[in-house]
């Protein structure tokens, strides 16, 4: 361990303290009674007289202050020997000085020295002492350090991660799938590297800019792209560090940040989570957290109140812009809101082809498949993806990552980990027909997504799975899209009617039955795809605790309500039995796919397709 005086007193002190009170507890008590501990043989008080009267008791040493005597006697009852022996004396005995000098015993008495003034001064020394050390040391380093407790006395500064060189070790070519967000910011980048370009004809900097987005798309990487481009200074903080539970720290730390960017302008000010500090101010049912408004009125007025900050751009990034105040989304403070989205496909293959640079892949793996494979994935889920084929390519003792893996990869990170196959029972026949009527209800259904894969290889909660491979576009769904996904999540539970019977029904078809019961209604209450008509009637951002809806309860009558109920119990009537007639109608061809499936476990989505196409006709997917 490397010397320093800080490890030594910490070390030293705990020390001090246990032998201080050794010695106080026992060291000084036998120091003061060293001189009383001369024998271990102990007499009465009144034996002590009766040896006086037999004339037995030569010497009398008197200790503590006449409450203790050490005797030298001499006598049958000790052996005829000479003995010293202690005695504890009474509180008032005036008769014993007058038997001894009748008696002409030779007495002594010693006076007790007096230490406990001594080690009363000492006690209370030692504490104040070891404060006033204690907070002198905490003081030096909490001028010296840069983090931790030592800042005990500096919580109020900003924690910004200051960087004069910029040396972020990332540029736009690291961020991909977002070219329009990144053409955004290279436009600020050229402001900030020629601004004479904009200033010849009167273009200003713009003050802020917001980075919309679903969690993993990459708005804190893009934002530390712009320091690597622009090679200014680049100050980043978490909008959760503004706030603590000191009154007036937030706003204190927001002006620190900012009076420090003003001294290295023109810099950038990256604000991640925002929504953390920036929320609606003034909502919630008891009213808003001063402190955290407090911290947002500062920052309002940092960035545009009466003293303007030319040159500092403040980045900022949430995925919840729809709570954030008003005032701090009007033109002034945050100029422009730029959207960073699920990629599509060609952002998801050049996403994957940066992660794939320091992976060893074999060169059978099409990355332009995995990339069709995944809609929906998002960059930060793409990087995971290729890093578990990766662990699990370690695993095998692989030398390259094969499809192998990654398809495994991919089915990890939608449902879970991989469990123990079944084995042959009636429980697996039943699992069978039931992704079976899945996957056959998906296929002759025109509107429905093509099945991807059928297994009974458990994973997560699921007993078996059948995969379908998602559209491109998922923006704009149609009504007979949303009837077709209703009938293709139903066909698990009609499978299990028409084969098992009414009464063998199982709980399998839970969660499917709740999202059934939740696009029905979406079809009535928001998209007006029933009877009652183009009506929104039910708003999904009701949140009284976001300042959005509050107290805002459903505006529509209980007749309004009693159509609704009926409207949804149509709709899933009219496609459980539509359902139904499917599995009916094909229940030859399911009991050979079950068969099969219960033989190989998985069934790939073309075989699938193949087997059903020998026995009818599968309609042209849209």
């Amino acid at each position: 361990m490397k010397f320093s005086w800080k490890n030594l007193l910490l070390w030293s002190l705990p020390i001090i303290v246990i032998s201080f009170f050794l010695w106080q507890g026992l060291f000084a008590p036998i120091a003061n009674e060293n001189k009383t501990n001369l024998t271990n043989s102990r007499m009465t008080y009144g034996r002590f007289l009766e040896y006086i009267e037999m004339g037995w008791v030569k010497k009398v040493d008197i200790y503590d202050n006449g409450h203790t005597a050490v005797i030298e006697a001499i006598g049958p009852e000790i052996g005829n020997r000479m003995q010293k022996i202690r005695v504890e004396l009474p509180a008032s005995a005036p008769e014993l000085i007058t038997k001894l000098k009748k008696n002409y015993i030779d007495l002594d008495a010693h006076p007790t020295k007096n230490n406990t003034a001594l080690w009363s001064l000492l006690g209370n020394l030692f504490f104040p002492l070891l404060l006033v050390t204690s907070l002198t040391l905490l003081f030096r380093r909490s001028n010296n350090a840069t983090g931790g407790p030592g800042q005990a006395m500096s919580f109020g500064k900003s924690k910004a991660l200051f960087q004069i060189e910029a040396k972020t070790g990332i540029i736009f070519d690291d961020v991909a799938g977002i070219d329009e967000a990144k053409e955004e910011f290279e436009e600020i980048v050229t402001f900030l590297k020629k601004p004479e370009y904009f200033t010849a004809v009167g273009a200003k900097i713009p003050k802020g800019v917001l980075l919309v987005g679903p969690p993993g798309t990459g708005k804190t990487l893009l934002a530390k792209a712009i320091a690597g481009e622009a090679n200014v200074p680049f100050f980043s903080i978490s909008g959760s560090e503004f706030v603590e539970m000191f009154v007036g720290v937030g706003a204190s730390r927001v002006r620190d940040l900012f009076k420090k960017a003003k001294e290295n302008a023109p810099c950038i000010i990256f604000i991640d989570e925002i929504d953390a500090v920036g929320r609606q101010r003034g909502t919630g049912v008891g009213g808003g957290n001063d402190e955290r408004e407090q911290t947002l009125n500062q920052l309002l007025t940092e960035m545009d109140g009466f003293e303007g900050n030319t040159g500092i751009i403040v980045v900022a990034a949430t995925n919840r812009a729809d709570i954030l105040d008003s005032a701090l989304l009007r033109p002034g403070r945050f100029d422009r809101q730029v959207n960073v989205d699920i990629p599509d496909f060609k952002g998801r293959l050049d996403i994957l082809n940066v992660h794939a640079k320091n992976k060893k892949i074999d060169t059978n793996v099409s990355l332009s498949i995995i990339a069709r494979r995944t809609p929906g994935f998002s960059g930060a889920d793409l990087a995971n993806l290729l890093n578990e084929a990766a662990i699990l390519t370690a695993r095998e003792r692989k030398n390259q990552i094969t499809l192998k893996e990654i398809d495994k990869a991919i089915d990890r990170i939608i449902a879970g980990m991989e469990g123990t196959a079944l084995i042959d029972s009636k429980s697996k026949r039943l699992i069978a027909y039931h992704e079976i009527g899945h996957a056959i209800v998906g296929t002759l259904l025109k509107d429905h997504e093509n099945v991807q894969k059928v297994t009974l290889i458990p994973r997560g909660q699921a007993r078996g799975l059948t995969w379908f491979t998602p559209s491109e576009d998922q923006s704009l769904i149609s009504r007979s899209q949303i009837k077709a996904r209703i009938m293709g999540a139903l066909g698990g539970r009609a499978a299990e009617e028409i084969v098992f019977g009414e009464s063998e029904i199982t709980t399998g078809a839970s969660n499917d039955l709740q999202q059934v019961t939740s696009m029905a209604r979406q079809m009535v209450t928001r998209f007006g795809m029933s009877t009652i008509g183009p009506m929104s009637l039910e708003n999904e951002d009701s949140n009284p605790f976001l300042g959005r809806g509050m107290g805002n309860n459903n505006e529509y009558s209980d007749e309004i309500a009693i159509k609704i109920d009926s409207q949804i119990k149509l709709i899933v009537d009219e496609c459980h039995k539509k359902t139904r007639d499917i599995i009916k109608n094909n229940r030859v061809i399911i009991d050979k796919l079950v068969d099969l499936l219960i033989e190989k476990e998985t069934i790939d989505g073309n075989e699938f397709a193949n087997i059903i196409k020998q026995y009818t006709k599968v309609p042209q997917k849209i």
